[in-house]
C-alpha cells in the first residue's frame, strides 16, 4: 500500500466560503478510482515540541494500492480539476509518500 500526505499551507485571509470549498474539493478526491481510504485534517491540539509542524492549514491522506495507482491517481481529471481550481489557494504544499507494505 502507498500512503500519500500531502500539507497545504493556505493563504492567510481566505473567507470560510472558500476554506469550505477547499475542504470539499479535497473530500472530492475519495471518488478517485483506486483510493482505497481517504483523510482530511487540520492541526491537532498537541503541546507544542522541536519536531512538531503544526502550522499548516489542511493535511490529506490516501491510501492507493500501489506506485501504479498513485501514478493513475496523479492524472485523473479529478485530481487536475482539484489542481486548477485550487492551486491559487495556496502558499505551500508539502507531499510525503510512504510504501507501507
Amino acid at each position: 500500500m502507498l500512503v500519500h500526505n500531502v500539507y497545504f499551507w493556505l493563504k492567510p485571509g481566505l473567507d470560510q466560503k472558500t476554506l469550505d470549498a477547499f475542504r470539499a474539493g479535497l473530500l472530492s478526491l475519495e471518488g478517485i478510482p483506486g483510493v482505497r481510504g481517504l483523510h482530511v485534517g487540520v492541526p491537532a491540539p498537541t503541546p507544542a515540541r522541536p519536531v512538531l509542524v503544526s502550522d499548516y492549514t489542511f493535511a490529506l491522506t490516501v491510501l492507493l494500492d500501489d506506485m501504479a495507482t498513485h501514478d493513475l491517481y496523479q492524472v485523473s481529471p479529478q485530481h487536475k480539476a482539484f489542481l486548477e481550481t485550487f492551486s491559487p489557494c495556496w502558499t505551500r504544499v508539502q507531499v510525503y509518500d510512504a510504501d507501507c507494505p
